[in-house]
């Protein structure tokens, strides 16, 4: 397979979210490399240096959405989970930010998935809700996440933060929580706390995915009902892991991407078209 650097991949620039280094992130790392899989995807791997790629739309709705690719904690399939997603809704609307987050379970890593990556997501949110002119609406910031990615954004749902006061950096300062989460075939986590400060969730997976994954979803989805936190649960028939956003994606899942824009809508995050 094809080998190059992070850099080549043709898409808008990525922002770092820590200019000078991230936290803890490992002093020899080396740079990101990228892989081309079968299908074409570009497939991040070696991050080190956490990071953003904005999508902004020209006509803004408001609505800002993480998009966090999934790789099993050792790598990212940046496109079919990240650029795609970004792209669609960038064309309705939506800022959309493609996170690059550190990986806990690459080889020879020393990161974990809740100290660094999960914070690597925080501080993505952070940045985009301190950004006036990416996040039009503050009340309206969201995160969606694919199978580990999912992890991450349920993890940074249930795990939301009021930012610290007394930080000199002034992102520091901002806020972690979202206004709504989106997780489509997430990984599980046992001890997830759902309860009436959960954000709004929709919920995305195949019925052919591993037992593991459909009980969790499902697992997720009746606990928000029992807080009485809003929640939208689709389970297709047919379906596999890793579907993500692409197109030979044929059937009724491939109209996955404008449910979800639908549920915004349905929500009051999105105003309906006239």
């Amino acid at each position: 397979m094809q080998q190059a650097s992070a850099a080549t991949a043709a898409q808008p620039q990525k922002l770092y979210l820590w200019p000078d280094g991230a936290p803890g992130a490992m002093p020899a790392g080396g740079e990101e490399t990228v892989r081309i899989a079968e299908q074409g995807d570009h497939v991040v791997s070696n991050v080190h240096r956490p990071s953003i790629t904005p999508y902004l739309p020209k006509k803004h709705t408001g609505v800002a959405v993480i998009v966090v690719p999934g790789g099993g904690h050792r790598e990212l399939w940046a496109d079919h989970e990240g650029h795609n997603v970004a792209r669609f809704l960038n064309e309705r609307g939506i800022a959309a930010f493609v996170l690059e987050y550190r990986l806990a379970r690459a080889p020879g890593s020393t990161y974990t998935i809740e100290r660094d990556a999960l914070n690597d997501l925080k501080r993505a949110i952070r940045t985009v809700r301190s950004r006036a002119e990416w996040a039009a609406d503050t009340r309206k910031i969201g995160a969606m996440g694919f199978s580990a990615g999912g992890q991450l954004v349920a993890l940074a749902a249930t795990r939301a933060d009021a930012g610290d006061p007394a930080a000199t950096d002034p992102i520091d300062r901002t806020a972690s929580t979202l206004d709504f989460a989106s997780l489509v075939y997430p990984g599980a986590w046992p001890d997830l706390k759902i309860d009436a400060t959960t954000p709004p969730m929709w919920l995305l997976c195949g019925s052919d995915d591993r037992p593991e994954v459909v009980a969790g979803i499902t697992n997720i989805y009746l606990k928000l009902r029992e807080a009485k936190v809003p929640a939208e649960l689709h389970l297709y028939g047919g379906v596999a892991h890793g579907f993500g956003l692409r197109t030979s994606l044929t059937g009724p899942v491939a109209n996955w991407p404008q449910q979800f824009v639908d549920w915004l809508k349905v929500s009051k995050f999105v105003e309906p078209t006239p």
